[in-house]
């Protein structure tokens, strides 16, 4: 990336703009990034335009549009974009062609786009055409509203985000695994939006028995529901279980051989993925948790909401794979035997603990939202 030496003031603002427009597409253009473009002569915005849904144009090809005489307007202008360029044909031709076509002058774009098949040729190919381009600009809130896909692009697997409901003494159901329900009905609605803009919903076996939760997205038109994936050792999963009854249907990774138990579930629609051993026990290691991530990266998963009981969380935890815990907590106390937060191994050692930064917290209804990364 070459990042030029200093933004003006009116830059920094057409790029927050950018962003802004970016993080509406953030619920559907998965598997693409969501995107946002702003063009702007001088100091005068005179279009924008966001990525709104895969296989639809791109954020600056929707800028281009949005002005009165469409590109011829553009020439001479600036565009900002939140993220590179793209320079090859997927569903829809290379923006760098539609931005040098129109004739701009310069392109400032925040971060690098990591696809290979982008990946700095969407630069090139501007300054080869001429246009000036800047690079570097408002990077951490461009990849904040991408940490999926960048995530998914650098490493090979989703960002993982682990949504808990729990009370102010840290549990989240009583002894007997009741939990329905420990937060108020705004933070269970400020949930729906969480899912909305996650790929895939992943659950534990534990949870489905105990709570026969359906996890999709109950927001009025709501365009695109998320897989949900269950981590389920034997084949416990009921085949009445209510995650059979919307579309899609689910993905078991399951260390289970048992050919009968495979035919009734797959019979219900479902798909169910082999593991050599347990997916989510925290006894076996990080390895076959890994894969399960790695094969939601290789079926183009961005971003995941875990919504699961303590033993997945904990190994999610203690094996570093839990980007963003996403905790709800109600002014309430459930007492010494209900159900703790994570289950994690012992420590002997306080510097062993696991440690998290805040990165916002906000009172939704009663209830107290934290979001956390890990230090």
């Amino acid at each position: 990336m070459t990042t030029s030496p200093q933004f003006s003031e009116f830059d920094r603002r057409a790029m927050a703009r950018a962003v802004e427009l970016a993080e509406r597409g953030a619920r559907t253009t998965q598997p693409n990034p969501p995107v946002g473009c702003v063009i702007a002569r001088g100091e005068q915005i005179i279009g924008e335009g966001w990525h709104e849904r895969a296989g639809g144009p791109h954020a600056e090809v929707a800028a281009l549009r949005s002005l009165p005489g469409g590109e011829a307007d553009a020439a001479g202008a600036t565009a900002y974009v939140t993220l590179e360029p793209c320079s090859h044909h997927g569903r829809t031709p290379p923006c760098v062609d539609a931005l040098i076509r129109a004739k701009v002058r310069r392109v400032v774009y925040a971060i690098d786009d990591p696809n290979p098949q982008v990946a700095g040729r969407g630069a090139e190919m501007l300054r080869r055409a001429g246009i000036d381009v800047d690079t570097g600009l408002l990077v951490a809130e461009a990849e904040e509203v991408n940490a999926g896909y960048l995530m998914r692009r650098r490493q090979g697997r989703p960002f993982v985000r682990v949504k808990i409901g729990m009370s102010l003494d840290g549990r989240t159901a009583l002894a007997d695994g009741a939990s329905k329900w420990i937060t108020g009905e705004a933070a269970r609605e400020d949930v729906q939006q969480w899912r909305a803009r996650s790929a895939a919903v992943l659950t534990g076996v534990g949870t489905v028995l105990a709570d026969d939760p359906r996890l999709d997205v109950r927001l009025p038109g709501t365009s695109r529901q998320p897989l949900r994936v269950v981590l389920d050792r034997n084949l416990r999963t009921p085949v009445s279980a209510r995650l059979f009854d919307t579309d899609p249907k689910p993905l078991i990774f399951t260390a289970s051989a048992d050919a009968g138990r495979v035919a009734e579930i797959t019979a219900r629609g479902a798909q169910v993925e082999r593991m050599v051993s347990s997916p989510h026990s925290a006894t076996n290691g990080a390895a076959p948790l890994r894969a399960v991530l790695a094969r939601l990266g290789e079926l183009e998963i961005n971003e995941v909401l875990v919504e699961a009981g303590p033993t997945l969380t904990g190994a999610l935890v203690q094996h570093g794979l839990a980007d963003e815990l996403l905790l709800y907590i109600a002014p309430k106390l459930l007492g010494p035997q209900a159900r703790p937060l994570f289950d994690l191994p012992p420590l002997v050692d306080l510097q062993q603990a696991p440690r998290f930064r805040m990165i916002e917290q906000r009172q939704i209804g009663e209830d107290l939202r934290l979001r956390l990364r890990p230090a």
